[in-house]
């Protein structure tokens, strides 16, 4: 099933995108930071070109050249920079841990790691750079910015004048960016998304919801993760639209009164930080949004009654995506939002459901479109990747669409468990922990049990929850017992990523030890 896109919208790179969008729209402010001095299309390309240029001298055309660094300008002039001069940006998740970063280096086949040490200094990584010492050279941006002289920006102002005569050309099927998965189920995987993925994914969300130039997007969400990156910063540029970084998700208060001073139309974030700028934001804090929109994870029934009543109604639309897919699949639309779904599959994509032995409700979702990945890197050959092709990309999730196509999602297929011989979706029980215990955070594992297969545990940071009003709200609401969990983990808080994500890894292996004990 499938709903048309013009090819002619996305064959492009990215640094050619980034131009024409100044022929678009104009040289307009189009990018700030916390420090308060925007940077105009000129401005970025410029930025973008010296900087690039510098970076260059030190790397080969085509290398992959990591970058560490928060949301702020500087990631998005160093971004562009790269792509300028023909280099391939890899994004490293610098919550992700010592062992997790060395191995995406490996992997990725990165010589060089790009970072700032105002960066190291305030989120205290000085450790994590001693050891990635050990595997990659670290640039300090700080120290290349200070050798920066008249000649570089000489060439600055011509670039800016005539960038297409200076820019390195490449393909767009050339890669964009390397990317990790969220590692909430797994061992991050690298993901190889091509410009033109990149620069479709773009095109396909403002082909869905119209974006006007005169809007600006606040994007607290680091740019390692594919939601923030395209979301928070290509979208935005690409679509004239002023892009605001913000760099740490978990300044609430910080956040909540930036919005109205900086004049925020759309907040890209997650449930776990919506829930709580919601929380710490006052009534007015949200004046100036359109609307907020929510992905890579599920909506709580709490945060959007939060949102409905102490914010006069701000729309919140939830999304759905992947890092294979650049990440964006579906979303709500602000005149037709579903709240339950996350809304209709963006144009461009076709899709399928495979039928899953023992769910009835939908299937497997599977993909393919501009937006595709090119493909997973391999450790063995770091500069190759396995190729989607034309093949089917199967994202791992159960889901079910409408006849109107809104999309449900049911859970993830490695996210059901076999209890008495029938399938359970361990994020529906979750939702049942939910709307019993509205304000708090609960997950849901599955261990082995030798009597019905698999036993339920729910993890829960709510010091008095117990299973009878659990398995109460299943007999009122007409669900089965087995779906109830007979074993709750109480813990001070449940462990999430640096993204927001439910860390599941870090769950599992908790419950599984505490069973072991």
């Amino acid at each position: 099933m499938r709903q048309a896109l013009d090819p002619s919208l996305y064959d492009s790179t990215l640094i050619d995108a980034l131009i024409d969008a100044r022929s678009r729209f104009g040289d307009k402010e189009i990018l700030e930071d916390q420090d308060r001095h925007p940077l105009t299309y000129t401005g970025l390309i410029r930025a973008a070109f010296v900087l690039g240029r510098k970076i260059a001298s030190m790397t080969d055309k085509g290398e992959r050249v990591a970058i560490l660094l928060p949301s702020s300008m500087g990631v998005v002039v160093t971004f562009f920079g790269l792509h300028a001069h023909g280099r391939v940006p890899v994004m490293l998740n610098f919550t992700a841990g010592e062992a997790n970063l060395k191995a995406a280096i490996k992997a990725s086949g990165v010589k060089k790691v790009l970072t700032a040490k105002r960066f190291i200094d305030q989120a205290k990584l000085d450790d994590l750079i001693v050891e990635l010492k050990t595997v990659a050279e670290v640039v300090w941006l700080d120290d290349v910015r200070k050798t920066i002289g008249l000649a570089d920006k000489l060439y600055g102002l011509a670039a800016g004048a005539a960038p297409k005569r200076f820019r390195v050309k490449t393909d767009p099927d050339a890669p964009g960016v390397v990317l990790f998965t969220s590692g909430s189920f797994g061992t991050p995987k690298g993901v190889v998304l091509s410009q033109k993925n990149l620069v479709a994914n773009a095109r396909q969300v403002a082909a869905h919801i119209d974006l006007s130039p005169d809007w600006v997007m606040f994007n607290p969400l680091p740019t390692f993760h594919c939601f923030g990156l395209t979301g928070g910063v290509i979208l935005p540029l690409l679509q004239g639209l002023k892009a605001f970084q913000y760099p740490s998700p978990l300044h609430a208060k910080q956040i909540t009164d930036l919005l109205p001073q900086v004049n925020a139309s759309i907040l890209f974030a997650t449930d776990t930080f919506l829930n709580q700028y919601g929380r710490v934001a006052e009534p007015n804090d949200f004046s100036t949004l359109k609307f907020v929109v929510a992905g890579a994870e599920k909506v709580r029934e709490e945060t959007r009654t939060l949102f409905n009543t102490k914010f006069g109604g701000v729309e919140l639309l939830e999304g759905y995506g992947a890092t294979e897919a650049s990440p964006v699949i579906a979303v709500n639309h602000p005149d037709r939002n579903t709240p339950g779904t996350v809304g209709q599959v963006l144009p461009g994509i076709d899709w399928k459901l495979v039928p899953v032995e023992g769910i009835d409700a939908g299937g497997r979702l599977m993909l393919r479109g501009p937006n595709v990945m090119s493909g997973y890197v391999t450790s063995a050959e770091p500069l190759k990747w396995d190729p989607i092709g034309d093949d089917w990309l199967d994202t791992g999730d159960i889901v079910d669409v409408t006849d109107d196509g809104y999309v449900t999602i049911r859970g993830r297929a490695k996210r059901f468990a076999k209890i008495g011989g029938e399938m359970v979706s361990l994020t529906a029980v979750e939702g049942i922990a939910g709307a019993v215990w509205p304000d708090q955070r609960h997950a849901v594992v599955s261990i082995p049990d030798s009597r019905k297969g698999e036993k339920l545990v729910l993890v829960t940071d709510h010091a008095d929850a117990e299973v009878a009003p659990l398995a109460e709200w299943a007999r009122t609401n007409g669900a089965p017992e087995l779906i109830v969990p007979k074993k709750i983990v109480k813990v001070a808080e449940v462990p999430v990523l640096g993204t927001g994500k439910t860390d599941y890894v870090s769950i599992q292996k908790m419950v599984e030890a505490e069973k072991a004990a």
